[in-house]
């Protein structure tokens, strides 16, 4: 006898129990975390580091700042931020560990080693204290999260009064013929890419539908709003391939 009140989510096109999505992510991101920053050029053709530079545009790190970094992976956000800020903390926080391996390796890493720390924990159940982090980002990597909703709640509450919220992901282009066009490259060349380049079809192919399943740039700041965040503005990047969303803890 089955429990109809079991809660679902998705996974990529796939409808799957909640208390399994964190695990299939974590699979995903096990298996790819070696080729991780190499796909992220081949997929985005390098435009993944024009987004994070604007990324630090608007957020524009201070000196002695401390970040939150979840789903942080291996380090990107955070090495730009503490280079930005002159210094500071970051605390690179996710789910899955070999991708913290991954990001102790990178040269950034062993240069700026007294200002990182690097834990492995839940973007839904964040291991911190109430107010302890000036600024919060979470990069390519809110829309693997289970319930989005409690991230963004969890995020309000670690963060100090005045703190700054900064969430990029990927989004919708609000052109449907744009949209048919990136779809099409999407769908028929990353999974490729990720099966010649990680050796892995399956999670590049999850990735790619993962993007389709993310609400848009006003439903998302809908959801922003909703956790308490204040003057939430959002930004499109490359058209809205990607998308930037700002909020207040005031």
């Amino acid at each position: 006898m089955t429990d109809d009140t079991e809660k679902t989510t998705h996974f990529g096109f796939q409808t799957v129990p909640e208390d399994e999505k964190a695990g299939r992510v974590q699979g995903v991101f096990n298996s790819v975390a070696s080729k991780y920053d190499v796909m992220n050029d081949a997929m985005s053709m390098g435009i993944h580091r024009i987004w994070k530079d604007a990324m630090m545009d608007w957020l524009a790190p201070r000196p002695g700042q401390q970040l939150l970094d979840v789903a942080g992976g291996t380090g990107d956000i955070s090495f730009r931020f503490l280079k930005r800020a002159g210094h500071g903390h970051a605390t690179v926080l996710d789910l899955t560990e070999p991708m913290l391996i991954e990001g102790r390796k990178r040269a950034e890493a062993e240069a700026m080693a007294d200002s990182l720390d690097w834990v492995v924990g839940d973007a839904m159940s964040l291991p911190f204290a109430d107010n302890s982090f000036d600024v919060y980002t979470i990069s390519f990597g809110i829309r693997n999260v289970t319930r989005p909703q409690d991230a963004l709640a969890e995020a309000f509450r670690v963060l100090r009064p005045g703190g700054r919220l900064m969430v990029l992901e990927f989004s919708q282009i609000p052109n449907d013929m744009m949209q048919k066009i990136y779809d099409l490259y999407s769908f028929n060349i990353i999974p490729r890419l990720g099966q010649a380049i990680a050796g892995d079809r399956d999670s590049y192919q999850y990735l790619v539908e993962s993007i389709r399943r993310f609400p848009d740039q006003e439903t998302f700041l809908g959801m922003v709003q909703a956790a308490g965040f204040e003057q939430a503005k959002y930004r499109n990047l490359t058209m809205g391939v990607a998308c930037l969303h700002s909020g207040w803890k005031i």
